[in-house]
């Protein structure tokens, strides 16, 4: 096989959670490319079925499915649906997350609510999709990707945003033990992007002026002198949900630009 056709994924089933917008549906668009059929899960039925429209000509099945990863029904809900419809599960990515009500916070600012909302949207919602692909996978095998961030390792230049930065760090310690706990057969990798201006990021750096994206980005000092986009994460994705990766497990692909 050549090392190209290595990245293919034709006859593939994908799950995304968090596809309706920014990374997310970057990630679709690559699956998609790569030849998988893809469950595009999000909140907003809006955002999936605009979302399918785009991608109706690329001779793959998109299908739109509505829900919220902090409710394990839901997301089992999701699952389910999928094999029903689709046959089988082969690749989940659990990229539903981000800040619950759009504000950073330093750790000592934080509420005890506002805690368990950042770890019920980006770390038990993470779990919780782990264990429903396992199930479903179990026999076939797979791929799960968890999508991290940079604030995983450190926070950078600020301090704030800790909370966040906390439940990301545990995805990679989750990421680590399910790669060990459902080995041989799936494989369990993350992604850790670093800045994006997806319109989450936008909003909650405040980012809406050229200035303020210049003071930003003077502020980050990204070594490769430009924002990510989410087609570097779907490829990055790709990578990792596709027989190139196949000796690929427990690991944490930073694309950050540099930073």
């Amino acid at each position: 096989m050549s090392v190209l056709n290595l990245f293919r994924l034709e006859g593939k089933v994908a799950v995304v959670t968090g596809a309706g917008k920014g990374i997310g549906r970057g990630i679709v668009r690559a699956l998609a490319e790569a030849g998988a059929d893809v469950v595009a899960s999000a909140r907003s039925r809006e955002d999936l079925e605009s979302l399918a429209a785009e991608l109706e000509g690329s001779g793959r099945r998109i299908i739109p499915f509505p829900a919220d990863v902090t409710d394990s029904g839901q997301l089992r809900a999701l699952g389910e649906t999928t094999r029903t419809q689709l046959g089988r599960v082969d690749i989940w990515v659990n990229n539903a997350g981000g800040l619950p009500d759009g504000t950073p916070r330093y750790l000592t600012r934080t509420s005890e609510p506002e805690f368990d909302a950042q770890i019920d949207l980006n770390l038990k919602a993470v779990w919780a999709g782990c264990v429903i692909a396992a199930e479903l996978m179990q026999g076939s095998g797979g791929a799960i990707v968890n999508i991290s961030s940079r604030a995983a390792k450190d926070m950078g230049p600020s301090i704030k945003n800790g909370p966040y930065g906390a439940s990301k760090a545990a995805v990679n310690s989750l990421t680590a033990t399910f790669s060990r706990e459902l080995a041989p057969k799936i494989r369990v990798n993350a992604i850790a992007p670093g800045p994006i201006p997806t319109e989450n990021f936008i909003d909650s750096m405040k980012m809406h002026t050229p200035e303020r994206e210049a003071e930003l980005k003077r502020y980050m000092a990204l070594p490769l002198e430009r924002w990510g986009t989410p087609e570097d994460i779907g490829a990055a994705v790709v990578y990792m949900a596709s027989p190139a990766a196949g000796w690929v497990t427990g690991q944490v692909l930073y694309v950050t630009g540099g930073a």
